[in-house]
């Protein structure tokens, strides 16, 4: 049974915050750059409405993978609720090409994930919203900063521009140890 904060209420639009990534090349569309451009315009079919999309980012993989992913977050609106969302996105992916199971955070022609719902919190067999590591992640906050800044983060409360500059602060270096002078070269 699905947890929610909020009841989804069928009919009405729902916002949701999708991110999107690539790092493997497809034989059509081509690099991982054109692959998310292209994936962005399949956003718009099958219940799913975009409403606007964010610049297109590059960033180093996470886990196994040495190849360097294009991400994205775009804004959809939906009268689906959640899990039929995440289905959609399953349906695009295979469209792409992507295959069930593999390596976790292996390369990938397309990746899309729902980030945020309007509704707050989601729980279900297979489906987290907020997505639990997008906190973490500058790919995914710092696009999402152009298209909704002020969207809060359901758990924490904080605003993503917050989420955003917690994540990207300056930090000191930590202090040495045990270094008394200078060091001799």
């Amino acid at each position: 049974m699905p947890v929610s904060c909020r009841t989804y209420r069928p009919g009405r639009l729902h916002r949701y915050l999708i991110g999107i990534g690539s790092n493997k090349r497809h034989g059509v569309f081509g690099k991982p750059d054109q692959v998310v451009r292209e994936a962005i315009g399949w956003l718009d079919s099958d219940g799913l409405h975009l409403g606007i999309a964010a610049r297109r980012v590059e960033s180093s993989p996470i886990g196994p993978s040495r190849r360097r992913y294009v991400n994205s977050v775009v804004l959809i609106v939906s009268r689906l609720p959640p899990p039929e969302v995440l289905e959609r996105l399953k349906i695009i992916e295979k469209r792409f090409g992507r295959r069930g199971g593999g390596q976790r955070w292996g390369a990938r022609v397309l990746d899309l994930v729902i980030v945020l719902w309007e509704g707050g919190l989601w729980r279900s067999p297979g489906l987290f919203i907020p997505h639990p590591d997008f906190r973490n992640r500058t790919f995914v906050l710092g696009p999402a900063l152009e298209l909704a800044p002020d969207w809060r983060d359901p758990l924490t409360g904080l605003t993503l521009r917050q989420l955003h500059a917690r994540l990207t602060r300056p930090r000191p270096l930590p202090k040495a140890r045990g270094v008394v002078g200078p060091v001799a070269q």
